[in-house]
């Protein structure tokens, strides 16, 4: 279940997600929903599964400021690690990034779906 108790557990600073949604629970728990929802990080994997690293730039881009937004800080942390590499467009092999945000998206959907 969605709880700001089990986001804390996770690693989100709740603290500041909520400040950043007005101190509105409800509110912050329903954007951390809705980007629970979200598929960009299946179609990030794919991106880089193709070699398509201006994709997957603004994939990663879009999704670090999501979660840092959020204060999901398991996922904004390496998000924003791979972003500046693909900011680079350095080659570079991206998956134990991509493993660490995809077992960290997991995590997230746990808490969130049960």
């Amino acid at each position: 279940m969605l709880t700001t108790d089990a986001l804390r557990e996770y690693g989100a600073d709740v603290k500041e997600g909520l400040g950043r949604c007005l101190n509105n629970e409800a509110f912050y728990l329903r954007m951390v929903g809705m980007a629970v929802k979200d598929d960009k990080i299946t179609a990030l994997a794919a991106a880089l599964e193709k070699d398509d690293l201006d994709e997957g730039f603004e994939l990663a881009h879009a999704l670090k400021g999501m979660y840092a937004n959020l204060a999901l800080t398991p996922l904004s942390a390496p998000l924003s690690e791979i972003t500046e590499l693909l900011r680079a467009r350095t080659r570079t092999d991206y998956g134990p990034l991509l493993n660490t945000i995809l077992e960290q998206k997991k995590k997230l959907d746990e808490i969130a779906l049960g």
